[in-house]
């Protein structure tokens, strides 16, 4: 497809954050970049309310939550509804490879939050992606074959 857009497997993202700011920038850079942004919450219990009644590409969420609840809790809850999960935290977690697509550590800027996505994106089609810097995706040794 020359000129064309490429096609985008992720258009509606979830963003989970509990720190308002950092959430307020995520959903305005997501936004400006053209995803939809389905709904930002702060708290496990809310995110799985609208994983029950809306369509989600991908799921943006930091690894800790509010009330004792952790990211990895919802990625494990996404993963088994198909729904990826891409990290966004300053916390990383030995078992995130086991529930996660991958990982964008903070801080990041937009453009590196962006090009993460965009290789969840074509990760997720199958493509073979070179991550950016401050980007970890959790390939499966038989997928990266």
């Amino acid at each position: 497809m020359l000129f064309g857009k490429r096609k985008q497997v992720v258009k509606r993202i979830l963003v989970v954050e509990d720190e308002p700011l950092t959430a307020f920038d995520n959903e305005n850079m997501l936004g400006d970049a053209g995803y939809e942004v389905v709904a930002t919450v702060d708290t496990l219990d809310d995110a799985m309310d609208v994983l029950e009644r809306e369509h989600v590409d991908l799921i943006l969420s930091d690894v800790r939550l509010r009330k004792d609840k952790t990211g990895i809790e919802l990625a494990r809850a996404a993963k088994e509804k198909g729904v990826p999960t891409l990290f966004a935290t300053g916390h990383s977690y030995p078992g995130a490879s086991e529930v996660a697509v991958g990982c964008v550590m903070k801080p990041y800027t937009g453009r590196q939050l962006c090009k993460a996505i965009e290789c969840v994106d074509r990760h997720l089609q199958g493509e073979k992606v070179k991550p950016p810097k401050g980007v970890e995706l959790f390939i499966a040794v038989d997928q990266a074959e």
